[in-house]
């Protein structure tokens, strides 16, 4: 491997690249832009986009284009090349100010949710230059916002970087109660943990419900799976070691902070984990993450599934989202300090996260709702559908004695004392971790655990970001109107937590005990996304949205349709898969085995009738029976999807597809998993999940 820290960044032009190649002034200008959060002249851009443009040539790039997140949930790119013709018919490389700060694609194909006709094509790219451009394959990359030819946001990026506006507001605002002058802005961090499978390619290309859907429609359990915790943290597969080392190289040249690798719980699992960095940036570089992950893995004949639930009966993939705040001046907002009943300024903040997450559970859960997720939420192996707050022994004892009133005993560091003498001491953390949590605050940041592992983590964070900014808002309403600071604080402080306690909880959320408890405390239980999603275009949130300008009304009408008509059209194509293959593949599998059994038996009755054939008219018999009622459930699932026609409306067709096609599904998939387990291995038409997850 190269130098590491020669190789880091060296496909980015980044602020090392800009300060090597911009004029003094262009480099100051466009900084104090970007501070600032003001817009860059055309001359300031024209200056920057040539010094791009030859930094790009030579690094081999012959095209750029304007790389963006329409709501797809992956990234988009149309590329033009430099070249520009001259009047004696040569070519020059060029590329403008205006080329990078504009760009003009065609908006009509992409998911809006009623934003626009397909008639109505324009749509416009915004160069966004906190996030620094990048190589890739050739062709320059510029991270861009994309809007309508209206104005309304077509993306992912622009609320987001909308509703980090809205928190860097809100926040200063509080700062500045508490004396802080140093501090310009506050700006959210992530570092998302990318879980994801990786399976042999030669056998991913045997199964049409792998290849359509991202997940196994069919599959019988093999004799051995996740039980022996064998995987977890092992020893890592040669050719799997291979994909992580060219993965993080490549990840290493466009800057992203690939830190932690290892073996996940389920075989062929895995997972990759970043160090934190601002939240655009972190969701520019996670959706690269995706993307790398599905290129590279067949250059080691491996295909990466980034499903949720790629296999029944063992875990999904997830998506941590370690969320934070922090200022300009590197101050983290939610450190606690040595003694965090004595840190107002800590105190204040979580306060208001926690009346955030408790007043807003609905968003939430709509944040990492997805008919993919639906598989995984609640499954034992992810957070429930219930959204709740983890503090720790030590935070939640603050928060009884403030507002019980009483005495709080503080935690002491304890030094762990392991019993081998030869091994170090260490001090014991104040608190444990709590992995069954949906939202988990683990020593300085607090870890949103139930994003599915093919999301975008722009949605959950522009939801945290904005209800965040709510919260704090409120806050510095009452207290930059009050003459008693002190006085007000502590009682906004404890009337804040008395409300919204019930959100918090530490114990085991996986157990029925917690369900209960959660009714009891008035909490949500929204078990899947068909239930949630009405809550996204509440009075309630489109007051918070339109409020801080994250979202127009219209804007969230549009992502509650593309929300819905994604889950229809998910389930559509999961359901015409597996009659394909059910039709197509397993009963003609089936038979042919009936029919060899059946050869046999015969060849065996012909010789002599003294010979027995029990075995084969049993094998026959039962099959025949399956091989009957399965085509009683493809004929049924078929019936089923033939409905689907008469529902116009996007949330009564979605509730037709959760109530009627995936039971259909369900019961089909129960018979032809049962004759997996009846049919000769060399008659089974596609690999099962013994050669998927145990492949050499």
């Amino acid at each position: 491997m190269s130098n590491v820290p020669e190789l880091f960044g060296s496909l980015v032009f980044n602020d090392k690249t800009m300060k090597a190649r911009l004029p003094k002034e262009t480099y100051k200008a466009f900084k104090a832009a970007v501070a600032d959060g003001k817009p860059l002249d055309v001359g300031t851009a024209g200056v920057i986009a040539n010094a791009m443009k030859d930094w790009a040539i030579e690094k081999g790039a012959t095209h750029f284009t304007h790389w963006f997140q329409p709501m797809t949930g992956i990234t988009a790119e149309k590329h033009d090349s430099f070249i520009s013709p001259t009047k004696d018919g040569e070519v020059i490389m060029e590329f403008s100010g205006k080329e990078l700060i504009k760009g003009e694609p065609d908006a009509s194909s992409f998911p809006s949710g009623g934003l626009r006709a397909t008639f109505e094509a324009r749509g416009y790219t915004a160069w966004d230059p906190t996030s620094y451009a990048f190589i890739k394959d050739g062709t320059l990359c510029i991270p861009t916002a994309f809007c309508s030819y209206g104005g309304e946001a077509l993306d992912k990026k622009t609320p987001l970087l909308r509703s980090m506006d809205a928190i860097d507001v809100q926040a200063m605002r509080i700062l500045r109660l508490f004396g802080n002058d140093k501090a310009k802005h506050v700006r959210t961090t992530v570092g998302p943990e990318q879980e994801y499978f990786l399976v042999d390619e030669k056998l991913y290309n045997q199964r049409k419900d792998l290849i359509y859907t991202g997940r196994t429609l069919f599959g019988a359990k093999p004799p051995k799976g996740q039980e022996l915790d064998d995987h977890y943290f092992g020893a890592i597969r040669a050719r799997v070691s291979a994909f992580m080392k060219e993965l993080d190289e490549e990840l290493w040249k466009l800057g992203i902070l690939a830190k932690t690798k290892h073996n996940e719980v389920a075989p062929c699992q895995h997972e990759l984990a970043p160090i934190f960095t601002t939240t655009n940036i972190a969701t520019d570089h996670n959706q690269l993450t995706m993307e790398l992950m599905k290129k590279i893995a067949p250059h080691h004949g491996l295909v990466c599934l980034l499903h949720e639930k790629p296999f029944a009966g063992v875990n999904g993939s997830g998506k941590h989202n370690n969320w934070s705040m922090s200022t300009d001046t590197g101050v983290n907002l939610l450190e606690p300090g040595d003694s965090p009943l004595e840190n107002a300024q800590f105190l204040t903040i979580l306060s208001a996260v926690i009346k955030a997450v408790d007043e807003y559970q609905d968003l939430l859960r709509i944040s990492v709702s997805s008919a993919a997720n639906d598989h995984r939420l609640g499954a034992n192996e992810a957070p429930p559908a219930i959204m709740s707050m983890f503090l720790g022994e030590e935070l939640s004892a603050i928060v009884d004695s403030i507002v019980d009133g009483t005495a709080y005993d503080k935690k002491e560091k304890v030094q762990m004392q392991i019993g081998v003498n030869v091994l170090p001491t260490f001090p014991k953390d104040t608190t444990d971790r709590n992995r069954t949590s949906p939202f988990a605050f683990t020593g300085n940041k607090f870890e949103f655990r139930s994003l599915g592992s093919a999301f975008s983590i722009a949605g959950p964070n522009i939801i945290l970001n904005t209800i965040v900014a709510e919260a704090l808002k409120q806050f510095a309403d009452v207290l930059e109107n009050t003459s008693d600071f002190t006085g007000t604080l502590n009682k906004l402080i404890k009337d804040t937590i008395k409300e919204h306690r019930r959100i918090i909880f530490n114990g085991n959320n996986y157990s029925e005990e917690w369900v209960a408890e959660a009714e009891k405390r008035g909490l949500l239980n929204l078990k899947n996304t068909v239930e949630a999603l009405p809550y996204f275009i509440s009075p309630k949130n489109i007051a918070l949205f339109t409020a801080h300008k994250v979202f127009s009304e219209v804007e969230m009408h549009s992502r509650y349709e593309i929300l819905l008509e994604s889950y229809s059209k998910i389930i559509n194509i999961e359901a015409l898969t597996m009659v394909d293959m059910a039709k197509k593949e397993i009963l003609p599998a089936v038979m042919s085995y009936v029919s060899e059994l059946s050869t046999t038996a015969a060849a065996k009755k012909s010789v002599s009738s003294a010979i027995t054939c029990d075995v084969e008219e049993k094998l026959i018999t039962k099959l025949s029976n399956l091989a009957s009622c399965m085509y009683k459930k493809i004929e049924a699932l078929d019936a089923v999807m033939l409905d689907v026609k008469n529902y116009s409306d996007g949330m009564e067709l979605a509730k037709f597809y959760r109530g009627s096609v995936i039971p259909a599904m369900v019961e089909l998939r129960a018979i032809a998993d049962e004759l997996e387990g009846l049919t000769a291995k060399k008659y089974w038409p596609f690999p099962t999940y013994g050669d998927l997850l145990f492949y050499a």
